[in-house]
């Protein structure tokens, strides 16, 4: 009686992580770019009335934030760890320091603020990518 050949390891799996993947590259990427835009326009009103100039803002802040991320999404994995890591840092460093610079505090601020976020994610992420590598 003939018998169907094993499959080889993980090749199941990779299938199905691949669908999950796909689906998380695109809503994770709109959802932040969402609270990001939301968050800019709020810090850029300045406690004024809410404009159409202002709606643009923040949808043009979103739109930027989430096409950069779906941007690292798709070409981190390609990248070495160090790098890789590295492009989240400065990503998320310079989001939060330009977010910051919306309040109107010291630019050095906004650069100290943006520095110690970049260092924070990057390492975070660089032992993400160092203890779940292949």
């Amino acid at each position: 009686m003939a018998h169907a050949a094993p499959a080889a390891p993980g090749r199941h799996r990779q299938s199905a992580d691949m669908t999950h993947l796909s689906r998380g590259a695109y809503v994770r990427p709109l959802l932040l770019g969402l609270v990001y835009g939301v968050w800019a326009a709020f810090l850029e009103r300045q406690m004024g009335p809410v404009d159409a100039a202002n709606v643009f803002y923040g949808i043009l802040c979103g739109l930027v934030f989430a096409g950069i991320m779906f941007a690292l999404a798709r070409i981190g994995p390609r990248m070495m760890r160090e790098v890789h890591a590295a492009a989240y840092g400065a990503f998320g460093g310079i989001a939060v320091g330009y977010l910051h610079s919306l309040t109107n505090e010291s630019i050095l601020r906004s650069v100290v603020i943006g520095l110690a976020v970049a260092v924070g994610v990057g390492a975070v992420a660089f032992y993400r990518y160092y203890t779940h590598e292949e």
